[in-house]
């Protein structure tokens, strides 16, 4: 209201640098160099500041958009390497686990029969090995030919493949053969999580039969996860390694969270984009696989010539500046560049070096100086 005040009293009149030109009516518009002459009463009641161009390092802030990923290794498809049927599992989609956690419990004869197998080839050994034993002595003594004692070695040998082979299989479904006897077989085995995480996929419900090629479940370690961005080509040289940005979600813009640039693509995808991976300086669990982010990426700082942003007044798609000599304040075109945090690069600096260039009223001025063009 003050600076509409302000501009209903002040009388003012235009000198334009080309005096030739003819007064233009209701549409307009300003030129360059036009002169608002103003008196010293009126100049203290817009309250004027003034600055000169600087030197500053100023950056460029790129938006991008782009969803949360996981790298293949921390992805982990479970299944077993021996079919059965799903007894029991809790487990739902988004449901968190811990490393040596049970996910499921199967059952089926075939891992009796296994147990079984492994006991009496462990019970056949130990024999065999006594024969062993015995027949060495014998032959040792001529007692025994050696015809008769290589054919007990021979068989000594057969029942140790054969136990190894059975006993890695038992590893393989999580039976532990150093506790195994008689006493203790079971036709269960457990599932155990391989890792820290959640759930993405449960592919089984109790009672079905699975195979070895049947994924049971997918699971997620979060801890590394990526953000992965698409940059259009005229980012890319913005870019770089190690280079830091702020991500956030649609539905929480005001939680952000540092990312650093750890790895730039080298094609460009159907969209005419390249994919930048970025890491996660801090875990949060609240961030899932699939999720869409936005990101602001401040480039390189650079060194420019800037002035405040609300010193660079906007009309009709151009930029001006008003610089201040004596009483009168001349109205004058100024390129921009980067904005950052304020402050505005002037590109054609060199056409306002030492010029003494208003920083604050500078609306108050572009008004009062339209409103007597109009006028005109």
């Amino acid at each position: 209201m003050k600076n509409l005040i302000i501009i209903s009293i002040i009388t003012l009149t235009i000198a334009s640098s080309c005096k030739n030109q003819e007064k233009q009516t209701n549409n307009k518009k300003l030129e360059t160099n036009s002169v608002l002459k103003l008196t010293t009463e009126q100049i203290q009641n817009i309250d004027l500041e003034y600055t000169q161009l600087k030197s500053d390092f100023i950056s460029k802030s790129v938006q991008l958009t782009g969803k949360i990923d996981v790298p293949p290794q921390n992805l982990i498809s479970v299944s077993v390497p021996m079919g059965g049927y799903l007894k029991n599992t809790n487990l739902l989609p988004g449901t968190a686990i811990k490393k040596g956690e049970i996910l499921a419990i199967l059952e089926d004869q075939t891992y009796i029969k296994l147990q079984e197998e492994y006991l009496t080839i462990q019970s056949k050994l130990k024999l065999s090995e006594k024969e062993l034993n015995r027949q060495k002595e014998l032959n040792s003594s001529k007692a025994s030919s050696d015809k008769i004692y290589q054919t007990v070695e021979n068989e000594f040998k057969i029942l140790e493949i054969q136990l190894k082979s059975v006993s890695e299989q038992l590893k393989l479904i999580g039976i532990n053969v150093q506790n195994l006897n008689s006493s203790n077989m079971s036709s269960s085995i457990k599932i155990i999580s391989p890792i820290n995480g959640y759930v993405t996929k449960v592919n089984v419900n109790i009672g079905k039969y699975v195979t070895p090629s049947d994924v049971i479940f997918e699971l997620v370690d979060p801890k590394d996860i990526h953000l992965n961005l698409n940059v259009f080509e005229s980012n890319i040289e913005d870019l770089y390694i190690g280079q830091t940005l702020k991500a956030y979600t649609n539905t929480n813009p005001e939680k952000q969270h540092e990312c650093q640039v750890i790895l730039i693509g080298k094609t460009f995808t159907e969209q005419k984009t390249i994919e930048v991976h970025c890491h996660f300086k801090a875990f949060d669990n609240q961030l899932i696989s699939g999720m869409f982010m936005n990101a602001i990426l401040e480039t390189k700082p650079k060194e420019s010539y800037v002035l405040k942003e609300e010193a660079v007044v906007n009309f009709e798609g151009k930029n001006y500046v008003f610089i201040k000599e004596k009483e009168q304040f001349l109205i004058q075109e100024v390129e921009i560049g980067i904005l950052d945090q304020g402050m505005i690069e002037i590109l054609n600096h060199e056409e306002f070096k030492n010029k003494e260039i208003v920083s604050k009223g500078s609306y108050t001025l572009l008004m009062a100086l339209k409103n007597i063009e109009e006028e005109e």
